[in-house]
This record gives structure tokens, C-alpha cells and sequence, in this order.
């Protein structure tokens, strides 16, 4: 099969194991493995009390350089990685977010990985897998009826129509349910509202960061939906539909397992945005995989200023997790971009000069790897460089990334053929993965949660974005005020910004210096247990191209996918 063949093909010449046997090959009892068809299952919560006595693994998380329009290869490698891992005799399981609907047909066209490197059936988690985002977009809308239903009955919580925070949701790209009017012409209270995608719906933030059912609910039913006229949160709870929902996403909240291309287990569960959201997969794999594995390798969304420190302050707090080690992803072609001298527009060919050799440019837009480097030193974890090798690189490059991540102290700098040739592509990053992992290394917290709202955005800005400091606008100084006097001043912090720079200004390439952040406004995700300030508009349910991947996307007379994740 060429290297060039698509995602799709490549895949469908994998030889898939029944998921008994990879459960079984994982030590997984059958009691708690529900079978979701041949080649999925999901894995029932009460495993967790058979299990609490098992040691756990060595917990790796995968971050990278602040992302460019190209695409750095986190997933690639995440599973390449893993793969590579249990090559070496490591028993690795993958943990990874689930992709939505929108950008898979939008313009991604899939994401589960890719060329050698992929999970498996890949038509099927791209299509729905086991309809767990199905099953937020119905839960969260059920929430959104109930609201409207209590305001057309009367209203006896006295909530504010203009102080309601719950917009409804749908999990495909369509920008024209931006903004909408319900209840018209005496169908309910008339009152603006909008759509988001359904991965940015707070239920699926909770799902992925839920300990078990309990924690779930009483994370549901805490969510604040609305504000009376006085001032005072409306809670899912108060509105009596947190229950409801619940159902709705009780088998949602059950780890998916699938298999790679090389048969190595992997857990795809929860797909949280990454900038509303901490953007990290469920916590339950993570905790499961651990029971089983001698390594978990896990993917964080975006670059380490964003994926990686909300999986250090979000994710591994609510279980206080202690990862070993952090994966960076790096490319050389990304961070020819991170010089500045290239225009990289989306859908567009890109500049013929970024394919010739250019030490200089790299060692430019390296400093945006210095800096990722740095804040996982300041976890206090090892960090181990992986180069996702494109053709075009030239050895000199790769030897001037190598020479720059050593001098900034990474404990290891390798390139990874994993789209070419999945885990012997990978091998080598697996050696120093797992050296790297041998030692104990405390996590250290980027912020303590006792300090104020500021203090704790201000953690963030000076001391993991390098900004100088924080404005403030009137907006978002009236909800710290306000979401102090709820009690919610001592949750963690989220903040919502570009992927595209380490600052707010996707403009800002390499390591941006001499700039502030500004925080437009402060929104509550009480029941996922955290704040997410606003740098800039955020958009939260994304549109179509003019030429959308969908429009490649076909199926034959066998009932075979044809175009998905093609390129």
C-alpha cells in the first residue's frame, strides 16, 4: 500500500481482532466488557471497585508546539506512540478525545489518526461510534426544554429571560443557528438564543471529568443554566430536569475500547472543546487504562499553553493524577511558520519556500518549543520532543531541533515515522519515552486554588503565556464580582483563547513578548468545576467551508465508506 493511499484504505487492510480478544489481551474481565457490535465495547463503571487494588501505570500525556493550520500530528503520534511502546514490551493502552460530526464532515475529515498510525474501525468512530455525542446533544437540549417550558408556565424561579446561559446544541458545523429567536408568535416566552456544537455543551466537559455515576449527577445538577431577576443561579437541579438527563448519557459516561491498526487497545471517550473546555479525553479511561497498562499514553488538545496546563490544573486534579512524563510534538515545517517569514492560509497551497532547507528559520520559530519545553518543566515532568517527520525535512533541521531541545533541557529529542510506518516508525521516541518515565516527578500545579479569581487568570498569563499582564473589561470585572458572591471564586480556571498563538492574537507566532492579555468576559461551568474566561470571541459553533470534506464523502454498492479522512 503507497504511503500516499488514504486513511480509509490503509485502514481497511488492517487485520481487526474481536474486541473480546483485545479486551481479553488486556486483562479486562468479560463481566465488565459490553460489546458495541464486533469491534467496539464499552467497559462498565463498576469495574472500578474490582480493580482499586491494582497498581497503576505510568501515565504519559502528549502536547506539542502551539498548532499551525498544517497540523502537527498530536493523534499521530499519540497512537504511533503507543504502538511503539508495546514494540519495545511495554503494555501501552491509547486514551484519545472522540471526533465530532461537524469537523469531521467540515474540514478535517476525520480524526483518528492517520496512514499507519490509526484506531480502528476509523468509519465508525468518525460516524458516531457509540452515540455518546448523540446523547449529550439530547441531554443538554432536554435541559434547554425544560427552560423554556418553566418560563411558558409561569416562571416560578423568576429567572431573567435576558440572564439565561444555556444555548442549545447541534454536533454538525452550521453557522446559520448561530443566532435565533424561540418562542414566537405565543409558542413560549420569545427570547433570543443560538446554537453551539455539541462537543461545547458543558454535559460533555462533565462526562469527561466525572469519577463515576454519582459524581456525574451531582455534577448535572449543579450546572448553572440562568440567573433570576434578582441575581441569584438557576441550576439544572432547580429546573428538576438534572435527573433526566442523567439517563440520557448513563451509557455515554462508559469508556468506548477499540483497537489500532496493530491491534494495541485504545480507549477513544469524551471529546470536550478545547478552549471552553479543558480539551482532554475522560478521566475514567485514563483510570481504567492505568489499572491494566504499564503505560497510558494520552493526548491533550493544542499546543502545551493550552491542552497540557488545563489536564495539569483541570483533569489531574479531580483524582490527582501524577503523569510521568509529556510528549511534545514538534514538526519542522511548523516551526519554519512560528518564524513568521511564511503565509500559511487554510485550503490554500502552501509557499514552495517552506519546503527548502532553512536553519535559520527554524531556529527562529524554535523559540515557540523553548516555551512549551519550559512549561512542562514547570509541571515539574521530563519532556521528550518527538519530530513528526514529513518528507521535505532535511537532516540538518532535524539536528538543529535536536541541538535546541537538548539546550533547553529535554530529556530526549526523536523523530517519529509514525504515519509511514506506525510503531517501528516510533520505536526510537518509545525508548526515551520510557526512560524518561523511569523516575517519580511530582505534578506541580500552575496556580493554588485558594487564590482569588485574578490571581489565578494572572498565574496563567504571566507565568505560562509570558504576557506582562491582564486587562480587565467592565463585563468581566462584573462577573468575577458576581461569581464570588456564588462561591465559585475558589474552581480552577480555563481560560478561552487562540490556538494558534501562546498569546490571545492568533498573529503572535513564536513566542510572543511585550503584550497583555485581555479578558472580555468570565462565563461559569459549575457543574464541569470550572470558570472559563473570554480572550476575544470565541467560536463555538464553527461553519462550512465553501468546499466541505463531506462533499468527497460517498458509499459504494457494498455499503463501504469511500473519501472519509482522504486526502
Amino acid at each position: 500500500m503507497s504511503s500516499l493511499a488514504a486513511d480509509y484504505e490503509i485502514a481497511r487492510t488492517a487485520k481487526m481482532l474481536p474486541i473480546g480478544t483485545i479486551a481479553s489481551n488486556l486483562g479486562l474481565p468479560e463481566e465488565f466488557v459490553e460489546p458495541f457490535g464486533r469491534y467496539q465495547a464499552k467497559i462498565r463503571l463498576d469495574i472500578l471497585e474490582a480493580i482499586k487494588s491494582r497498581p497503576l501505570g505510568k501515565l504519559v500525556v502528549v502536547t506539542a508546539i502551539t498548532p499551525t493550520p498544517l497540523g502537527e500530528g498530536k493523534t499521530v503520534t499519540t497512537i504511533g506512540l503507543a504502538m511503539g511502546l508495546n514494540r519495545i514490551g511495554k503494555k501501552t493502552v491509547s486514551t484519545t478525545r472522540q471526533p465530532s460530526l461537524g469537523p469531521v464532515f467540515g474540514v478535517k475529515g476525520g480524526a483518528a489518526g492517520g496512514g499507519r498510525s490509526q484506531v480502528l474501525p476509523m468509519e465508525d468512530i468518525n460516524l458516531h461510534l457509540t452515540g455518546d455525542i448523540h446523547a449529550v446533544q439530547a441531554a443538554h437540549n432536554l435541559g434547554s426544554a425544560f427552560l423554556d417550558n418553566h418560563l411558558f408556565h409561569g416562571n416560578k424561579l423568576g429567572i431573567d429571560p435576558a440572564g439565561i446561559f444555556w444555548r442549545r446544541v447541534m454536533d454538525m458545523n452550521d453557522r446559520s443557528l448561530r443566532k435565533i429567536t424561540v418562542g414566537r408568535e405565543g409558542e413560549g416566552v420569545e427570547r433570543p438564543d443560538g446554537f453551539d456544537i455539541a462537543v461545547a455543551s458543558e454535559i460533555m466537559a462533565i462526562l469527561a471529568l466525572a469519577k463515576d455515576y454519582r459524581d456525574m449527577r451531582v455534577r448535572l445538577g449543579r450546572m448553572i443554566m440562568a440567573r433570576t431577576k434578582d441575581g441569584r443561579p438557576v441550576t439544572a437541579d432547580d429546573l428538576k430536569v438534572a435527573g433526566a438527563m442523567g439517563l440520557l448519557v448513563r451509557k455515554a459516561l462508559m469508556p468506548n475500547l477499540l483497537q489500532t491498526i496493530e491491534n494495541t487497545p485504545a480507549f477513544i471517550h469524551t471529546g470536550p472543546f478545547g478552549n471552553i473546555a479543558h480539551g482532554n479525553s475522560s478521566l475514567l479511561a485514563d483510570l481504567i487504562a492505568l489499572r491494566f497498562a504499564d503505560f497510558v499514553v494520552t493526548e491533550s488538545g493544542f499546543g502545551a499553553d493550552l491542552g497540557f496546563e488545563k489536564f495539569v490544573d483541570i483533569k489531574c486534579r479531580v483524582e490527582h493524577l501524577q503523569p510521568s512524563c509529556a510528549v511534545i510534538v514538534a514538526t519542522v515545517r511548523g516551526l519554519k511558520a512560528h518564524s513568521g517569514k511564511f503565509k500559511i492560509v487554510p485550503g490554500k497551497p502552501l509557499p514552495e519556500k517552506l519546503f527548502n532547507e532553512d536553519l535559520a528559520a527554524v531556529r527562529a520559530g524554535a523559540e515557540n518549543l523553548e516555551k512549551m519545553i519550559e512549561i512542562v518543566h514547570n509541571a515539574g515532568l521530563p519532556a521528550v520532543v518527538a519530530i513528526n517527520h514529513f518528507p521535505a525535512d532535511t537532516p540538518k533541521e532535524i539536528d538543529e531541533i535536536r541541538a535546541i531541545a537538548k539546550k533547553s533541557g529535554a530529556e530526549g529529542c526523536e523523530v517519529s515515522e509514525a504515519f509511514a510506518k506506525g510503531g517501528e516508525g516510533t520505536m526510537a521516541l518509545a525508548e526515551a519515552v520510557s526512560r524518561a518515565a523511569e523516575k517519580r516527578h511530582p505534578l506541580k500545579y500552575f496556580y493554588d486554588l485558594n487564590l482569588p479569581i485574578k490571581g489565578k487568570i494572572e498565574a496563567l498569563a504571566k507565568n505560562v503565556y509570558g504576557a506582562d499582564g491582564v486587562d480587565y473589561s467592565p463585563t468581566a470585572e462584573e462577573k468575577i464580582a458576581l461569581f464570588s458572591s456564588w462561591g465559585l471564586d475558589k474552581l480552577p480556571i480555563c481560560i478561552a483563547k487562540s490556538h494558534l498563538s501562546i498569546s490571545h492574537d492568533p498573529t503572535l507566532k513564536g513566542r510572543p513578548r511585550g503584550w497583555r492579555l485581555p479578558i472580555e468576559d468570565i462565563r461559569s461551568s459549575a457543574g464541569a468545576g470550572f470558570l472559563y474566561p473570554l480572550c476575544g470571541k470565541i467560536m463555538t459553533m464553527p461553519g462550512l467551508s465553501a468546499s466541505p470534506a463531506g462533499e468527497l464523502m460517498d458509499i459504494d454498492e457494498h455499503g463501504n465508506v469511500v473519501g472519509l479522512a482522504g486526502r
